[in-house]
């Protein structure tokens, strides 16, 4: 998705932030402070975002027709789960950069999500789903 160093720039701010907002001394754990404040660490704030967009522009009539229009679902000869599970075409790409395009990175977000997440019939339920899924995966 986005660089590495700006994600690890971004991390150092969040974690100085966390430590600000609880007051906590300056070379205290950040990630115990995260997980108090229920903070998602970056790279899986970026990955909740690209998911939420992704699940408004597969679901939502409002969607952006920008986003929209890039996202395509794909088509398989092979069963690799149930069919109701809405996987996405994820294009082919040569370049890093080209990677980190919306229409690149929402179909390798989304196809990574388990199905109870990509079955959410509604919006809130995904992103308390997407949320929960997040904060197990970054803390556990």
């Amino acid at each position: 998705m986005v660089g590495n160093s700006s994600i690890q720039v971004l991390q150092r701010v969040q974690n100085n932030t966390s430590r600000i907002a609880l007051q906590a001394p300056r070379l205290s754990h950040a990630q115990a402070l995260l997980r108090t404040l229920h903070w998602l660490p970056i790279q899986h704030r970026i990955e909740y975002k690209v998911a939420v967009l992704t699940f408004k522009s597969r679901s939502s009539a409002t969607a952006p027709t920008h986003l929209s229009r890039h996202i395509k679902a794909s088509v398989s000869e092979q069963i690799l789960r149930s069919p109701d599970v809405p996987l996405l075409d994820k294009p082919f790409t040569r370049t890093d950069f080209a990677r980190r395009a919306f229409r690149c990175s929402a179909p390798t977000v989304w196809n990574l999500l388990p199905e109870t997440i990509l079955s959410a019939d509604s919006l809130s339920v995904f992103k308390s789903r997407l949320k929960t899924y997040f904060f197990r995966k970054a803390f556990e």
